[in-house]
């Protein structure tokens, strides 16, 4: 494999960690207007934390079970981004 195909494997390895923390966040968004609480924090650095602890999910199934995409790891980032994101909007004051 050369160093572009290394790059595009890479890339779609982490692809769904910040997908998912942008989408979280936007959704976050989305639904303040609903009258959900609205997190505090800025759009850039919700997905910066979603993606960070994403990736951290996403390495420790590879780790763990030493391929990546099963399905116990897709379950913990889903878990994982919206802990996250239920407390960077402040949800259990209200």
């Amino acid at each position: 494999m050369g160093p572009y195909e290394q790059l595009i494997h890479l890339l779609n390895f982490m692809a769904p960690a910040w997908c998912l923390g942008l989408l979280c966040a936007l959704a976050a968004r989305g639904m303040a207007r609903l009258g959900l609480p609205r997190s505090v924090w800025r759009l850039r650095t919700q997905v910066g934390v979603h993606g960070v602890l994403g990736m951290a999910v996403m390495l420790g199934g590879l780790a763990l079970w030493g391929v990546d995409g099963k399905m116990a790891t897709w379950g913990a980032l889903v878990l994982v981004a919206a802990s996250a994101q239920w407390t960077m909007c402040q949800a259990w004051r209200r």
